[in-house]
């Protein structure tokens, strides 16, 4: 990242699932190790849309939107726990080649809706980067009962309460960032998704457990530079 970054996160549904750890464990790179609750990893799909992406102390009127479905799961290194991405698929295609060239983050490009009508949100992406696995996601979410503070919740602290992230440059080096926001505020979510085949395309086999769903209408957000471990 070539200077921090500031914007809001909206709409977002934290859908998750518990993973073998051995299982998860095989699918990162050796200098991270799955953090586990319960004796499980988790693996979650994040739809959400970004607003007012810009460099920070920039006015919010020059930030872009960019839609986002992300697949990621939850790592420690040095006893700090962190979250780690497989994949960010985002609607820009400019926004894309930058956050890969100067974020070391494996973004790809997509053709991403996102409507919010009745109290419901509507979210399709279908990737479209040349050379990658096709990803087709579809499907409604919305809140439902009332709204917790994440912290609240032992669950929801280790799932959304991560103020560091890694990834994995195309050189194998380990890369991270930091974030900084309020704790979320999270409302229990009722899903109907009708296609998902992000977790097959990373190689990750059909979960035969219910999702742990989250919804959260969002907060702002600042993140800095991209590091090198």
């Amino acid at each position: 990242m070539v200077v921090p970054l500031a914007m809001g996160w909206r709409h977002l549904l934290f859908e998750n699932w518990p993973i073998d750890p051995d299982v998860m464990d095989a699918h990162l790179p050796d200098a991270l190790a799955p953090d586990t609750y319960d004796g499980s990893a988790w693996l979650s799909v994040v739809p959400f849309t970004n607003v007012a992406v810009r460099p920070k102390g920039v006015p919010e009127a020059f930030g872009i939107r960019l839609p986002e479905l992300n697949l990621r799961t939850y790592v420690t290194r040095d006893g700090v726990p962190s979250v780690y991405f497989f994949s960010l698929d985002a609607q820009g295609l400019t926004s894309v080649l930058g956050a890969r060239v100067f974020q070391h983050l494996p973004y790809y490009y997509a053709r991403i809706s996102l409507e919010c009508a009745d109290g419901r949100v509507a979210f399709r992406s279908r990737r479209k980067h040349p050379g990658a696995r096709p990803v087709h996601f579809e499907g409604r979410y919305w809140p439902t009962g009332e709204p917790f503070s994440a912290p609240e919740d032992p669950l929801a602290e280790f799932l959304v309460e991560r103020y560091r992230f890694y990834t994995e440059a195309q050189d194998g080096s380990i890369r991270y960032s930091d974030v900084s926001h309020p704790p979320w505020t999270l409302y229990p979510a009722a899903t109907e998704i009708e296609t998902n085949t992000l977790l097959s395309a990373h190689g990750f086999a059909e979960p035969d457990t219910e999702p742990v769903c989250y919804y959260s209408p969002g907060l702002d957000v600042t993140a800095s530079r991209s590091q090198q471990e």
